[in-house]
């Protein structure tokens, strides 16, 4: 039987505004990953959005 990945959570990234999913290397600090990538964590940087 095929491994499914039904009902993870999922949020909305304030960069990219795209959902992006739960995923295991995130199991213990999904709370605070706001993020879907690397590449949007750096891109609200150049923005000015810092939270300081």
């Amino acid at each position: 039987m095929a491994h499914k990945k039904l009902n993870l959570p999922q949020k909305i990234c304030p960069v990219c505004q795209r959902p992006f999913t739960w995923r295991k290397k995130w199991e213990r600090d999904w709370a605070q990953v706001t993020y879907c990538s690397e590449q949007c964590r750096r891109k609200k940087d150049a923005r000015g959005d810092k939270q300081a």
